[in-house]
C-alpha cells in the first residue's frame, strides 16, 4: 500500500460500521483491499494504542509466557505482530483467528512478510493458548462470539486486551476484568487486585482509559495530515482501554506493586496554579490535587507526559505532597 493508491469509498464504509454498529451484524471484509487500506491507516493507530500498553509490560519486566500467542478475532492482525515484535525471543509461535477467514490468511500473510522467521498460522479452537491477545472486539461481540471469547479465555494463561477507549466500551471490559478476577491476578491497568473502585455509587463520570503518544514524526507527515483530516481524526488524541492479566496459578507474574500504588486516570487537568487528577487506588477512586507551588517539575511532567500515570503519592486529604514514579514515561 502507498497513501496514493487509498479508496476512500472502501475505508469510508468500513468506519461507518464500525461507528454505528453494524459490523456486530456479521463479517464485514469483503475483499483483500479492504485489509489492506484498514492496516494501512486506521490499524497502525491501533498498533500505536498497543505500543503504549506493551512498553509499560516492558518496562516492568513481564514477557508473554512460553507457548502460542493467538490473536483473537485478529482483523488485519496488528496485535499479534505488535506483541511478537515487542517480545521477539520470547514469542515464536503465532496464531491468529477471525470469524473471516480472508482476515486470517491476512492476518498470517502479513505476519509471515514482516517477521520471516516467526510460526504463523490459523488457531485451531481448542488448542492450547499461552497468550490471548484481544484487541477492538466489544462494539462487534454477537451472542455467539462472546460464548467463543469465553472459551478462549478460559483455556489463556494471560490475556493481553486493548480496546477504544469511550466511557461504554470502559465499562464493558470492567465487566469482563470483574468476571476474570477469580482466575486471573489483574497486571495492567489495575494498581491493585480488588473490585473496581469505579462500580462504586458516584463514580460514573469517570471511566478507565488511557492516552496514547503517536509516533513524534506523525504531525511532520504531510500524508498522516492529510488523512486525518479527510478522516475526520485528531491524530494527537488516541484514548484507549485495556486490561492485562495473568492466571493465578503461575508463578512468573510481575512483583505486586506497593500497596500504595496509584494510577490516574485518563489525563491529569492541569491549570496554572495547580493539576487535578483521578486517581484508581486499592482505596478506591479519588480526585488529587497537585499544587504547582509545591512541586513545579512533577506539574510540568504531569502536564507533557502521554503516561502511564503509574506513582505512590502521599497526599494530605486530596493535596500531594510528593510522588514516587513507578514507570518511566513512554
Amino acid at each position: 500500500m502507498i497513501w496514493a493508491d487509498l479508496d476512500w469509498t472502501l475505508l469510508d464504509r468500513l468506519r461507518d460500521g464500525f461507528l454505528n454498529g453494524t459490523a456486530a451484524d456479521g463479517p464485514y471484509w469483503r475483499s483483500a483491499a479492504d485489509l489492506a487500506h484498514y492496516d494501512f491507516t486506521y490499524a497502525a493507530r491501533i498498533g500505536w494504542k498497543w505500543d503504549a500498553l506493551l512498553a509499560e509490560l516492558r518496562a516492568r519486566a513481564w514477557s508473554p509466557p512460553p507457548g502460542s500467542v493467538v490473536d483473537w478475532g485478529c482483523g488485519s492482525g496488528i496485535a499479534g505482530r505488535r506483541v511478537a515484535t515487542t517480545w521477539p525471543a520470547a514469542v515464536t509461535t503465532l496464531r491468529v483467528w477471525d470469524h473471516s477467514a480472508a482476515a486470517m490468511d491476512f492476518a498470517a500473510t502479513r505476519a509471515r512478510e514482516l517477521l520471516p522467521a516467526l510460526d504463523v498460522a490459523h488457531h485451531v479452537p481448542g488448542d492450547p493458548i499461552s497468550t490471548l491477545v484481544i484487541s477492538h472486539v466489544l462494539n462487534e461481540l454477537s451472542l455467539a462470539a462472546e460464548t467463543d471469547l469465553r472459551t478462549a479465555l478460559a483455556t489463556a494463561t494471560a490475556v493481553l486486551w486493548v480496546e477504544p477507549g469511550t466511557s461504554a466500551v470502559a465499562a464493558r471490559l470492567i465487566a469482563w476484568r470483574e468476571a476474570l478476577r477469580p482466575t486471573f491476578r489483574v497486571l495492567a491497568p489495575c494498581p491493585h487486585q480488588g473490585p473496581c473502585g469505579l462500580l462504586v455509587p458516584g463514580n460514573d463520570r469517570d471511566w478507565c482509559h488511557h492516552f496514547a503518544a503517536p509516533p513524534k514524526s506523525l504531525y511532520a507527515d504531510a500524508d498522516w495530515v492529510r488523512f486525518g483530516q479527510r478522516a475526520g481524526i485528531d491524530l494527537r488524541s488516541l484514548p484507549y482501554s485495556c486490561l492485562a492479566l495473568e492466571q493465578h496459578t503461575t508463578d512468573r507474574a510481575l512483583a505486586p506493586l506497593p500497596a500504595d500504588a496509584t494510577r490516574l486516570l485518563g489525563r491529569p487537568r492541569s491549570y496554572k496554579p495547580y493539576t487535578r487528577a483521578t486517581a484508581c487506588s486499592a482505596t478506591g477512586v479519588s480526585q488529587l490535587t497537585l499544587a504547582k507551588r509545591h512541586a513545579p517539575a512533577l506539574h510540568k511532567t504531569l502536564e507533557k507526559s502521554p503516561g502511564p500515570y503509574l506513582y505512590r503519592w502521599t497526599h494530605t486529604e486530596g493535596e500531594i505532597t510528593a510522588a514516587t514514579n513507578l514507570v518511566s514515561p513512554a
